[in-house]
């Protein structure tokens, strides 16, 4: 167990925490961090990329010219992937980049990047974020109190106002525990855990 400073949305200290060493003190594996972030870039492509081949361009079915005796070089067709208009040699056409990675290597890469976030002090847990309205202003407010003026990621537990209130916010996203992925805790420098949030990832995650 690894004693933690919790503070409240004034940035005052509360109390210390502890967090489980086989989360947020785990050797960093790089390797498995670029492994999933990859893995989730290639599931977010569309592959709806798409061109067409010499056989499914309009006309050209006639040669163009004899073969002989024309003094030019010897065609087939007006569609060939040589000719302007032609078709696209090798097109691409839709297809699913989607694959899946071992559920171990996505826990050992999720846990490698929350224990870089404990040791490059960008780890920031709160007590609670009590909000009775959606509130951008107050929300600003509080996430200055706490020091953060960075792009920052708020996970906490299912709070619709907290939600609506940090969306116009620029560089600041809410997520849920259930939705916590590397690449998102990669693009984001901080890393704001409710203690909700914090105990239910130790349930999950240990």
């Amino acid at each position: 167990m690894t004693k933690f400073q919790m503070i409240n949305v004034e940035g005052q200290a509360v109390e210390e925490v502890e967090l489980l060493d086989e989360i947020f003190n785990v050797e960093v594996n790089e390797h498995a961090v670029y492994l999933v972030v990859k893995n989730i870039l290639a599931n977010k492509r569309q592959g709806t990329q798409s061109a067409k081949t010499r056989a499914e361009v309009r006309g050209g079915g006639r040669k163009p010219w004899r073969q002989k005796g024309t003094g030019r070089a010897r065609h087939g067709s007006i569609r060939s992937p040589i000719w302007s208009g032609g078709g696209i040699a090798f097109a691409p056409k839709p297809r699913d980049y989607s694959y899946t990675t071992p559920k171990k290597v996505r826990r050992l890469a999720l846990k490698s990047v929350l224990t870089s976030k404990v040791q490059d002090g960008e780890l920031v847990v709160v007590d609670k974020i009590d909000m009775q309205a959606p509130k951008t202003k107050e929300f600003a407010g509080y996430l200055k109190a706490m020091g953060v003026n960075k792009k920052a990621l708020v996970v906490t537990e299912d709070n619709k106002n907290v939600l609506l209130s940090a969306r116009n916010i620029p560089g600041v996203a809410t997520g849920s525990v259930d939705s916590l992925n590397v690449y998102d805790l990669l693009k984001y420098d901080v890393l704001i855990l409710t203690k909700d949030a914090l105990d239910k990832v130790q349930e999950v995650y240990k």
